[in-house]
């Protein structure tokens, strides 16, 4: 255990030296395991994350699903999400900035990329506002905490890796983050209501609502229909989470197509962000192979059920520590590096937790569970100081908006999350209603 607490010290140490966690992880897990088993076997379990990552079958959904995203970023579609939402609240205070969270969670229904939908939306919804008059902070922050529900609704990348990862039926854990992804919307836009409240400088008096062209309910109805058909296909048994990635990627090239609003230019920058986006993921996740290897081998699973074991804490005691560690992490990680960093470790502890009666008595339903609330707690992670990865993309979109400024319009969607998260862990019926 003391080699795997002194390997998590220098990765940190190196993070925040600014080395790609991804090289980072590569470089402490590939030595550490040479320093306990010797150059030679580490150099095989290297080579062979690399060859077994780069094969995977079940990993072709992270570019099929990234790559549909990038199709409906650039066919337009989103401007007709945008439009639909602003034809529900356009009259209300604020109307703009809640189409922006309704949009964001629909376009991330069909997406499955927080980073995809943040960008997208922001060079969709960021305009209208700041000529209405909307203050920067909350204009960007409602894009920036929009863009995070792109990690629970389905279809969901993170979700997909984490079911890879724990090998649980991603079937199941598409449907249990359906409502808490409803409720993660909902919750928003109780933050935008209430922050124009508080301070009515944020957005200026409710204005009449845009019309909606025959492109814009085009978009509004293709986009329920990709949604529509992806969850039916899943569930109807017509194909696997795996297939739906490739199904759903062409959906969405032939929608884009009927609606012509996809040329050849656009097509070339869709596959040109997907091997971007994917290689990155792709790195990330031999980078945590590597590392959970070296983790895995030196004991630290086993040391920490033995010592939460010796120590006689209660199931929710060692519930709530996780979501402390993920709530750190989050300052310092990005969402997928969290994931394949700590699921390794605190999914076999879980596994092993007895709540004794309720509906997590049931030992399927608790990992679902915990699931549902690791992905919760790596949204909130995605708008976290000072390593919020959608604040960072907004920022790319719009330079001239100040990281503080984001950050200031960030708090109320931060503070619906953590009372989200709370509600998600002591009422876990929530995330296995439908199940």
């Amino acid at each position: 255990m003391t080699e795997s607490i002194v390997a998590i010290v220098l990765l940190l140490a190196l993070v925040f030296a600014r080395v790609p966690i991804a090289f980072a992880m590569a470089l402490v897990g590939g030595v550490g395991f040479a320093w306990l088993r010797g150059w030679e076997p580490a150099g095989a379990m290297v080579g062979a994350a690399v060859f077994e990552t780069g094969l995977s079958y079940s990993l072709s959904v992270v570019p099929l699903f990234i790559f549909m995203g990038n199709v409906l970023a650039g066919s337009g579609i989103a401007q007709g999400l945008f439009a639909g939402a602003d034809r529900v609240f356009g009259r209300m205070r604020g109307g703009l900035a809640l189409a922006a969270v309704l949009s964001c969670g629909g376009f991330s229904a069909v997406s499955g990329s927080s980073l995809a939908t943040a960008a997208t939306m922001s060079r969709v919804a960021m305009p209208p506002m700041r000529r209405f008059g909307y203050a920067d902070s909350l204009a960007a922050g409602s894009i920036a905490a929009g863009g995070t529900l792109g990690i629970l609704i389905p279809p969901s990348v993170i979700m997909i890796i984490y079911g890879l990862l724990t090998e649980s039926d991603i079937g199941k854990l598409f449907i249990a983050g359906l409502l808490p992804g409803a409720i993660g919307i909902v919750f928003y836009l109780i933050a935008v209501i209430v922050a124009v409240r508080i301070d009515p400088s944020l957005a200026p008096e409710a204005g009449a609502s845009q019309p909606m062209s025959r492109r814009d309910k085009m978009g509004v109805a293709g986009t329920l229909g990709l949604f529509l058909f992806i969850m039916a296909g899943i569930y109807g048994g017509f194909f696997t989470p795996i297939e739906a990635a490739g199904m759903g990627a062409i959906a969405s090239l032939g929608l884009a197509l009927a609606m012509r609003a996809l040329d050849w230019r656009g097509f070339v920058s869709a596959c040109r962000e997907t091997v971007l986006a994917s290689a990155m993921i792709f790195a990330i996740i031999i980078g945590a192979e590597i590392f959970s290897a070296f983790v895995n081998f030196a004991g630290l699973p086993d040391a920490l059920v033995d010592l939460i074991y010796d120590a006689e804490v209660s199931p929710w005691t060692v519930i709530w520590i996780m979501v402390g560690i993920y709530l750190l992490m989050g300052c310092v990680f990005e969402s997928l590096s969290m994931i394949l960093l700590t699921v390794p470790v605190f999914y076999p502890i879980v596994a092993q937790l007895d709540f004794g009666t309720g509906p997590l008595a049931d030992p399927e339903a608790l990992l679902i569970w915990f699931a549902v609330v690791v992905v919760v707690v790596t949204e909130v992670s995605l708008i976290t100081p000072p390593v919020g990865m959608n604040v960072f993309v907004l920022r790319s979109v719009m330079p001239d908006i100040a990281l503080s400024t984001i950050f200031k319009g960030i708090i109320p969607f931060w503070l619906a999350d953590l009372v989200r998260l709370a509600l998600l862990v002591l009422v876990p019926w929530i995330s296995l209603c439908l199940l």
